[in-house]
């Protein structure tokens, strides 16, 4: 009891005087949890792609300038990044939209929009594919009464687009709802006591306190889509030098047993997607370090 006691009663006494300084952590020390987060990140992430980088070294510069620069390739480098880039911008705006809808607007079935959100994620991509496909295709629901009107959206780079909207646009809106949600409104009201417009409020109080989560939901949006397969396949259509993505382009090199060419379009891929992240995230910094100046 004596030592029960003793132990609820606060810090022990040091032998200077002083107070000793205990610390109770949950999770063991930094070298246990620093040891496990490198062991962990090394199996998962480092060394899968160390293997991609070491297959692609059996290359010859030669050879693997050839391999990633095929017309072809070129081709589907183009489709890819556009329509990913295209399809990242497309929805900072309607993430932007859904989320502002969903923090600052009550109204029936909320709830189930807001579950809608992340239908894209938990839906598997292929069936995303084929959904798009048979709704946007020329015998579609919605194609049937575009495609007399000379408006084709399936089997060309626009159903490439529609596919990559699709999967990317929970990315931004979950990473913008939580700060509308942590926005001061006092700001916003004081702005209106000042004078100040509806668009200047939302460009110089609203827009800085968003725009580094907007940033990141591009980035999110965009790398989700760079990498896309399952839901791009059904309703691109995959005609060469037109609308074949490069992720059809590595599995199409891995079944014809050419794994150097594979990895060396895929090092490509992944060296591009890594300095426009980087970019991305700079910006992230620059914006950030501007709203807190």
């Amino acid at each position: 009891m004596a030592g029960s006691a003793a132990s609820l009663s606060g810090p022990a006494p040091a032998a200077g005087g002083g107070l000793r300084r205990t610390s109770a952590r949950v999770l063991p020390g930094f070298n246990i949890t620093l040891g496990f987060s490198v062991l962990y990140l090394s199996l998962i992430v480092l060394i899968p792609l160390s293997a991609l980088v070491f297959k692609t070294f059996t290359l010859t510069w030669p050879q693997f300038w050839e391999a990633v620069t095929s017309p072809r390739v070129l081709a589907s480098y183009r489709l890819t990044f556009g329509a990913s880039f295209l399809a990242a911008l497309v929805n900072v705006v309607a993430g932007l939209l859904v989320a502002w809808v969903l923090v600052r607007y009550p109204f029936p079935g909320k709830k189930i929009v807001d579950a809608l959100v992340d239908l894209p994620f938990a839906l598997p991509t292929a069936v995303a594919g084929i959904s798009l496909t048979a709704l946007l295709a020329g015998n579609g629901w919605v194609g049937q009464y575009l495609e007399p009107h000379g408006i084709q959206l399936a089997f060309n780079p626009n159903g490439v687009v529609i596919a990559l909207i699709f999967i990317g646009l929970p990315f931004v809106v979950r990473t913008v709802q939580p700060v509308l949600e942590d926005a001061e409104k006092e700001l916003e009201e004081a702005a209106t006591c000042l004078g100040a417009t509806r668009w200047q409020t939302f460009s110089r109080v609203i827009f800085p306190s968003i725009a580094p989560a907007l940033l990141t939901g591009f980035a999110m949006a965009f790398a989700r889509a760079v990498g896309e397969y399952g839901s791009v396949i059904f309703i691109a259509g995959n005609m060469p030098m037109v609308s074949e993505i490069t992720p059809l382009i590595i599995i199409s090199k891995l079944e014809q047993y050419d794994y150097a060419g594979a990895t060396a379009v895929a090092t490509v891929m992944l060296v591009i997607s890594f300095v426009l992240l980087l970019v991305i995230n700079g910006l992230q910094g620059w914006q950030r370090q501007r709203s807190g100046t």
